[in-house]
């Protein structure tokens, strides 16, 4: 009798449990929420709102382990909570008003990101950076760097740095920087030393340059508004909880000194911390010149986008009390669209920018219902009581400590930005001699230089780790290095500096 023994085919076997984890992926936000909602109300907290935070923490876990896409997560809570808005959304004053239209007001709230001028200002941003692609003039900028700084490893990493410092006011994504432009260009050089990725040569020189160019991203998103897409979405959310409105000169302004100084100081110190073997070389000057002239002198186009990128700079800094940011932003938009910068197309066919725009409009309303349900509002009374007695200083850095490290529990900036910042601003805001403007800008520009502490930290951060130039143990000792560095750097000469402007 022959008796056969079925195998398992490891490819399938392999795609099994693949399913079989993207399945718990997706049933655990779900499953959080309704272990929440399970929870006994907190004294002092509506039902109503309880439930709110429910499903909010829900879309909170989602976004950390992404089973869906961000935009889906977000789109997703904010129709479940309009569709259960009578049990989580409105008090029972609200739906005992004869005048009330539950069904009105609830679509209302779901939509109401879609109006707020910082999601709008993020689409134009986007649109900037689809320029700066379109016509080539970023990777020109980057070439042009090398060119006259690439000889020594150490003029190198400078020039990559300043690469990203130039073109980081006018590209609101540090993903869409790094890997459109900044990436494509220094993967090229290494190999012109002959450092290969997942190889003993690779800390030849392309090591060192894989981790500048991941600092200098970090920097430059704190460094302005416009570099870091979460940057915007706190913005929104500062205004909505405190009603401080932070505009991009006086964000500019308050990081600057610690700006200016760690572009400076970075690459010298991972020079330091992180040498490259290989310090000398005349090959890569000679690839990058040979890659301008195959672009030739500048186009038409990048002399148009020039000057427009500078004129909705100027109108930002300047121009604030004449037009809405977003409003400038969009004015550049339609001029691009004009004169052939861009096309109709290029538009509708942004994947990115269309999923970041569902994406922050959802997490704004999201953010805001917190606000509205007066969840805020008690975490804040609460949060105050336990931190009695504590001085301002003292809670402004306890707070700032606790903001900066628990970004290790986070894979997304924004992800980061939605679930805690709110709740910092509104504790902070209970402590008696706080000063709000200081704390803000603390808060808000340690969102950029944070996304260095880890392999995930933010968007870029997964790029150049799999890069193959980064060992795991390397990037998180020098992750845990470069974040102490940055944050003491913050506390001891960005938080005096802010005192100085408040």
């Amino acid at each position: 009798m022959n008796t056969k023994t079925a195998v398992t085919p490891p490819v399938a076997s392999k795609a099994s449990d693949g399913n079989a984890k993207r399945l718990l992926m997706m049933a655990l936000p779900i499953i959080v929420a309704v272990l929440l909602l399970f929870v006994p109300v907190p004294e002092g907290l509506p039902p109503y709102a309880w439930h709110y935070f429910a499903i909010f923490v829900g879309v909170i876990v989602g976004l950390i382990f992404e089973p869906l896409p961000g935009a889906v997560i977000g789109l997703t809570g904010v129709v479940a909570i309009a569709l259960c808005s009578q049990w989580v959304l409105f008090s029972p004053e609200q739906l005992a008003d004869p005048k009330f239209k539950l069904a009105g007001a609830s679509f209302k709230w779901a939509v109401s990101g879609f109006g707020n001028s910082t999601v709008w200002l993020i689409f134009g941003a986007f649109m900037f950076a689809a320029g700066y692609d379109k016509t080539r003039f970023g990777r020109r900028l980057a070439l042009i760097l090398v060119k006259y700084l690439g000889r020594r490893s150490l003029t190198l990493g400078y020039a990559i740095t300043f690469a990203d410092l130039l073109l980081a006011p006018f590209t609101p994504s540090n993903t869409a920087r790094s890997g459109g432009t900044i990436y494509p260009i220094i993967a090229n050089l290494p190999p012109l030393y002959g450092s290969k990725p997942n190889d003993p040569s690779a800390r030849k020189i392309g090591s060192y340059l894989m981790w500048v160019a991941i600092t200098a991203a970090c920097i430059t998103s704190s460094m302005f508004l416009s570099a870091l897409a979460p940057n915007l979405l706190a913005l929104a959310l500062v205004k909505s909880i405190v009603g401080i409105n932070i505009s991009w000169g006086t964000w500019f302004i308050a990081f600057l000194p610690l700006g200016v100084l760690l572009i400076l100081v970075m690459p010298l110190l991972a020079y330091w911390f992180y040498p490259p073997e290989v310090k000398v070389n005349d090959e890569v000057p000679l690839w990058a010149s040979r890659e301008l002239e195959k672009l030739g002198k500048l186009s038409r186009n990048e002399i148009l986008l020039l000057v427009f990128v500078c004129c909705a700079l100027l109108m930002w800094i300047f121009a604030a009390a004449w037009i809405e940011p977003a409003m400038a932003a969009l004015l550049i938009v339609g001029l691009m669209l004009w004169t052939g910068v861009l096309e109709w197309n290029d538009i509708t066919g942004n994947k990115a920018a269309w999923n970041t725009f569902v994406w922050f409009a959802t997490l704004v309303a999201l953010a805001d219902g917190l606000s509205s349900t007066g969840f805020i509002s008690w975490l804040g009374k609460e949060g105050g009581l336990l931190m009695s007695g504590i001085s301002p200083g003292v809670a402004t850095i306890v707070l700032l400590l606790a903001f900066y490290l628990l970004h290790y529990l986070f894979a997304s900036t924004t992800a980061h930005t939605t679930a805690l910042l709110p709740a910092m601003l509104t504790i902070a805001a209970t402590i008696p001699g706080m000063n709000m403007e200081v704390f803000v800008l603390l808060m808000v520009t340690s969102l950029g230089i944070m996304g260095i502490i880890t392999p995930y930290g933010t968007g870029p951060s997964p790029i150049y780790y799999g890069s193959g130039y980064l060992p795991t143990k390397d990037y998180w000792r020098l992750g845990t290095i470069f974040g102490a560095i940055f944050l003491a750097a913050l506390l001891l000469i960005g938080y005096p500096w802010m005192s100085m402007m408040f």
